[in-house]
């Protein structure tokens, strides 16, 4: 690495130094992906050295970019090897996402191939650092799916498909993260749990959306009792519970319903839940033996649930 680095230093023609990425990056594409990863970061090294202007390096990559929705006849795997090529310019020293992910998604975007290259990116970055932290990353460069995504696309499914939803953060013009209505909380938090996203992709999502004070509101504990609870239902007759989705997301529960408060608000929304469904026979105590079988409930909210008072919380 630093022979190499020395030799590119040496070269006299800054203007050919594209030459030296393209060359780089063809003589290597096909080959290991340890062979790639050194590609890369010797392209990153020189980027934070100096030695290799940042508009050589686009240049030298475009000309790969460019033809490789082609190339993919017959490699079929060049999104991830390209991925592999790039992501190491996203170290420190690099080039900021926000303006790599830019300048590399200009020659894709009219064959809307960028949000594929974008998401085999994000998915390498990830096994580096947290999603939390490549979420920070994205919005910091103020990227956003649509920009990158044809019209055609649906962004939210498409971010989804993908499991990229640590991109997803709404921050306001004070860079706070925006509220999200209880409406619009249920309905993302439902729609994950509909997609059978994994335990990971909800913490995801939820640390990406909402600041440490919605993370540990009543609306959120509200949003993921009805949700999970809603989705382990067999609609048969009579109606029964799927004590394995509970089982399945119990972690996800025990996770914010973090105390007795907590608890007593979720055992609220699944008999908010069951007033809603017109109290089908005996489903609500299949849930509680579920909930207490998994160590979400504990006997102490139960019982304050049962002796509750609260004149919001009396229906059902």
């Amino acid at each position: 690495m630093k022979e190499a680095l020395q030799c590119v230093h040496e070269m006299s023609s800054t203007q050919l130094l594209f030459l030296i990425v393209q060359i780089g990056l063809e003589s290597t594409l096909e080959r290991s992906t340890i062979a790639r990863e050194r590609m890369g970061l010797l392209l990153q090294q020189l980027i934070k050295a100096g030695t290799l202007p940042k508009q050589q390096y686009y240049n030298g990559l475009q000309e790969i970019l460019e033809v490789a929705e082609d190339m993919a006849i017959d490699i079929p795997h060049i999104w991830l090897y390209l991925a592999e090529l790039i992501s190491p310019m996203l170290h420190e020293g690099g080039i900021p996402m926000g303006e790599l992910f830019r300048e590399i998604s200009k020659p894709l975007i009219p064959l809307g191939q960028a949000g594929v290259l974008l998401v085999q990116i994000l998915n390498l970055l990830c096994k580096e650092i947290s999603h939390k932290k490549a979420g920070a990353m994205w919005r910091e460069g103020g990227l956003r799916w649509g920009d990158f995504l044809p019209e055609d696309v649906d962004v939210n499914k498409f971010v989804t498909e993908k499991k990229v939803e640590f991109t997803l953060g709404v921050e306001s013009e004070d860079g706070q993260k925006e509220e999200l209505s209880s409406e619009e909380l249920s309905k993302q938090i439902q729609r994950l749990i509909q997609d059978q996203a994994d335990d990971q992709r909800l913490f995801d999502w939820i640390e990406a959306n909402l600041d440490e004070q919605q993370m540990s509101s009543n609306m959120l504990v509200r949003a993921l009792m009805t949700s999970i609870c809603q989705s382990a239902i067999i609609y048969e007759n009579p109606n029964k519970v799927d004590a394995a989705k509970i089982k399945k997301r119990a972690k996800v529960l025990q996770k914010y319903l973090s105390d007795d408060k907590k608890e007593l608000q979720a055992l609220y929304a699944l008999q908010a839940l069951m007033v809603e469904l017109e109290q089908p026979a005996n489903l609500l105590r299949m849930f509680f033996d579920s909930l207490y079988d998994e160590d979400v409930i504990k006997a102490e909210a139960f019982y304050k649930w049962e002796s509750s008072k609260d004149p919001a919380e009396q229906q059902g």
